[in-house]
């Protein structure tokens, strides 16, 4: 059940980011605030795996993420979505998480512009920021999705 309210979380935030190319302070701070306070009143983390684990999760967030933010290549939501997501997994749930969003972020800059012809243009305008044309910085959440999702999926 706690990753079935992950997964919805992560699909606001997806459609967010997708729409507008920003996410919200409340979704990715609100959520980590409550894994963090969930991480130190059961010393788990939401998905169940211990307190230590949860810490070195939110490390290889930062690791990961920290350097693309440096670079202009994520954004700051970005970054809190992802350690928010670490507080209430565990490090192999991050790792395939990212990895998982690397390999989707791939995939869609090789077909998005053969799938982009045959869209609605009303779904066109709603996904606007996840067009080809936007391949320099797109957005990272929807991928961070797919990569949750997978990995959900992969670790049950």
């Amino acid at each position: 059940m706690q990753s079935v309210f992950l997964l919805i979380w992560l699909m606001i935030c997806a459609a967010q980011d997708a729409r507008e190319r920003h996410i919200a302070n409340a979704l990715t701070l609100g959520v980590g605030a409550l894994a963090l306070a969930w991480l130190l009143w059961t010393g788990k983390t939401w998905l169940g795996a211990e307190a230590w684990q949860g810490g070195q999760a939110f490390l290889l967030a930062l690791a990961f993420t920290l350097p693309g933010y440096w670079m202009g290549r994520l954004g700051a939501g970005d970054v809190k979505l992802v350690t928010a997501l670490a507080l209430a997994t565990d490090g192999m749930h991050v790792l395939g998480t990212f990895i998982g969003a690397g390999v989707a972020s791939v995939l869609w800059l090789l077909i998005s512009p053969k799938v982009w012809l045959y869209m609605g243009q009303s779904l066109r305008g709603y996904l606007r920021y996840m067009g080809p044309e936007m391949s320099k910085k797109q957005p990272f959440a929807p991928f961070v999705l797919v990569g949750a999702a997978l990995t959900m999926a992969w670790i049950r």
